[in-house]
């Protein structure tokens, strides 16, 4: 598997088709313990809002309970970076999910005690990505 890192999330091609892709991120984001939240068609979005053509592309908003409950009872405010947001779309070479850097997004907030929380949901996310790459 190949992983490209982002200064805010990381990507890896998979060789399931786009509709199979969303399914199994999906079923692996459960299996790590986030539910998803919301599922925003962004190609469906763009053509009845603006008219415009864009690629098969959606945006899972999943969410640990546990964990957010956990950054929210140490920030309140942080509910502005949830949930961690999984993307998956058909470019060129294939279908590619990619995942939110949590670390990254809760460093803004600049409480050190919420680390620990954040390299936890994306050792998760990691392997969220890992399977969906190895299937």
């Amino acid at each position: 598997m190949s992983t490209t890192s982002l200064r805010y999330g990381s990507i890896v091609t998979t060789s399931l088709p786009y509709a199979e892709a969303i399914e199994r991120a999906k079923s692996l984001l459960k299996d790590e313990g986030f539910g998803v939240l919301c599922e925003i068609d962004v190609a469906k979005t763009l053509k009845e809002k603006i008219g415009v053509d864009f690629r098969p592309y959606v945006i899972l908003g999943a969410c640990n309970p546990q964990f957010a409950h956990q950054v929210l009872a140490q920030e309140g405010h942080v509910g502005l970076l949830l949930p961690c947001n999984v993307v998956v779309q058909r470019e060129a070479n294939g279908t590619v999910v990619s995942a939110v850097d949590a670390l990254a997004m809760l460093s803004v907030v600049g409480k050190p005690e919420l680390e620990p929380i954040a390299r936890e949901v994306n050792a998760r996310l990691a392997r969220v990505l890992e399977r969906i790459a190895g299937a």
